[in-house]
């Protein structure tokens, strides 16, 4: 289906910062290696480097992307080095996993904080996550999702963060793919999410809502929004790990925040350059489909007041699923990601 979460992130832990952020600190020298210096900022931390970017948040050098960029340079291959690093300089969301959360989220949002960034952060935990697809999972119930939160919320702080919240878990609601069952709990259990992460003094909040087209009418998501506590939140999140055009999610998301109070709006563009794939016959178009691009970069300047945001929530590169010979969801992909790249308008 067009909403399918599709590897969120859920492979291996995306950098090294369980230990501490000042290994996270001494790690932003590795991104610099590869530049010639013209595209990077010197930060706080004693003299790092991170790329520039049009967005305020910070770029994990110890991602997949960096390290491929890395491997391709040693190996010779740097043309396809450079294609990688059109990935690797762009801040991209970091998906707190299972384990660990309380240290995941203090090292990502320390290793910001030294670098003078924001940590853009996705909170992917949800009981009855995905329907079973191939990103099955999340907390065993309630209770346990709650502990996972408070760790989360623990190791966020009071250090500057935009949070996406849950992808999928409202538009399964809205779709049918949750059982019915399901549906107060998971309204509860986003609501109070909400609450929460609102509580802490320099954190953003964003609630998933799907994309134009898997929920095609922005009315139907109106009453999970409010459910889900969209008063409370910053706005909400569409496309991601998605491939709609920007154009069609930013038409989309002004009739559905004129719906729900003004809400502003953030947009995954990670994979978006070349909008969805053609075609109707593939009932799995969301997942791997060939010929895909990298979107706008992230950035803070859309130029549209409703627009918060343009963000690469979906680490491009990495795989929706083991569907058209791609690894498990979650899991770095080198031939994705080079498509990517190589096929992304600048």
């Amino acid at each position: 289906m067009y909403g399918s979460c599709t590897g969120r992130g859920q492979g291996r832990a995306r950098v090294r910062l369980r230990a501490g952020a000042a290994a996270a600190a001494g790690a932003l020298l590795l991104l610099s290696a590869c530049s010639d210096g013209s595209d990077t900022d010197e930060d706080a931390a004693g003299g790092a480097q991170q790329p520039k970017s049009r967005a305020p948040y910070w770029v994990n050098p110890d991602g997949s992307a960096a390290e491929q960029a890395a491997a391709y340079r040693m190996d010779g291959r740097d043309a396809d080095a450079e294609l990688i690093e059109k990935i690797s300089r762009q801040p991209a969301a970091e998906w707190i996993g299972i384990e660990d959360p309380e240290g995941q989220a203090r090292g990502f949002t320390e290793a910001a904080e030294k670098a003078d960034r924001e940590a853009l952060l996705v909170l992917y935990n949800v009981p009855h996550r995905d329907c079973g697809q191939y990103s099955k999972g999340g907390a065993a119930d309630g209770d346990a999702y709650r502990d996972w939160l408070g760790k989360a919320i623990d190791g966020i702080g009071e250090r500057r963060t935009t949070v996406v919240l849950e992808p999928d878990a409202l538009p399964h609601v809205e779709d049918g793919c949750t059982p019915q069952q399901f549906h107060e709990e998971r309204y509860a259990l986003l609501s109070e999410a909400v609450a929460k992460l609102k509580a802490l003094p320099n954190t953003k909040v964003y609630l998933d809502a799907g994309n134009p087209h898997w929920i095609t009418d922005p009315g139907r998501m109106v009453e999970p929004l409010k459910r889900a506590g969209i008063d409370k939140a910053d706005g909400f999140a569409l496309n991601t790990s998605n491939y709609q055009t920007t154009d069609e999610n930013t038409a989309y998301g002004k009739k559905l925040s004129g719906m729900v109070g003004g809400k502003p709006f953030v947009i995954d563009t990670s994979r978006n350059g070349n909008g969805p794939a053609p075609g109707k016959d593939d009932p799995e178009a969301w997942c791997n489909p060939p010929g895909r691009a990298l979107g706008e970069p992230p950035t803070t300047r859309t130029g549209d007041d409703l627009v918060d945001a343009y963000l690469w929530i979906k680490r491009p590169g990495e795989s929706d699923g083991a569907c058209k010979g791609g690894p498990a969801a979650g899991q770095w992909w080198p031939k994705y990601a080079l498509q990517l790249a190589r096929n992304a308008k600048s």
